[in-house]
């Protein structure tokens, strides 16, 4: 028993070691499923009938345009997000002030120590505080994702929802947007701005090698959280 507890105790210690070294511990992103793409529900075909010229299965319509509006088709959203924001404050306090308290007198006269007074209050007190703080914070996300309609809602509106994943050569991309849109906001061609979007739910993220550089060690985020000074 003592050999087996011995053997994973090792077996956690390794493991532990080849995390701290970054030998095969490298953050992996995965597709998500709640973002998998929604299919159409099955429909039974009605019978067709062909005529002499048109024949059903070759038939266009000419007053049929291809915007999503089933669950199940493909909408293109075109990623336009861009924010900017900025705070600035600024405090200035002064605050000065003085107390005199002349000595008191027995019998007429002040009480002198060598010929001084020494009962005589004099304080004065001054306190002055200036502070200044600023906060300024960008962000730019643009490209176009190609997302399916998980459900038609009541009044006509799509709910959308859908997934981009990268393996690149040292790591892993992945964009995921969820939102609802109006048909009468989709374009000719198929596509919406992410603008248009309402509850827009948009995450942008990677993992890998050069994720795993980019961040801050366990360590440093340990005592970063909890260092008082």
């Amino acid at each position: 028993m003592n050999m087996l507890m011995t053997s994973r105790l090792n077996g956690w210690i390794a493991l532990g070691l080849a995390c701290l070294l970054g030998t095969g511990c490298a953050s992996q992103a995965m597709p998500d499923p709640s973002y998998a793409a929604v299919r159409p529900a099955a429909i039974t075909p009605a019978d067709r009938s062909n005529g002499a010229v048109i024949h059903v299965d070759r038939a266009v319509s000419l007053f049929e345009d291809f915007k999503a509006r089933h669950v199940g088709d493909l909408l293109t959203v075109v990623l336009t997000e861009s924010t900017n924001a900025s705070k600035q404050a600024s405090t200035s306090t002064a605050k000065d002030s003085s107390i005199q308290m002349p000595g008191p007198t027995i019998f007429g006269r002040p009480v002198t120590s060598g010929g001084a007074e020494i009962m005589e209050l004099d304080i004065e007190s001054a306190q002055e505080f200036d502070g200044e703080g600023a906060s300024t914070q960008r962000n730019a996300l643009n490209g176009s994702i190609t997302v399916t309609v998980a459900e038609v809602l009541a009044n006509g509106y799509l709910v959308i929802q859908g997934e981009k994943y990268l393996s690149l050569n040292q790591g892993e991309e992945f964009i995921r947007i969820r939102g609802i849109v109006r048909p009468i906001d989709i374009r000719a061609n198929n596509t919406i701005p992410s603008t248009l979007v309402a509850d827009a739910q948009i995450s942008y993220g990677g993992a890998g090698v050069i994720a795993d550089a980019n961040d801050m060690g366990w360590g440093s985020k340990f005592f970063n959280r909890f260092w008082p000074f």
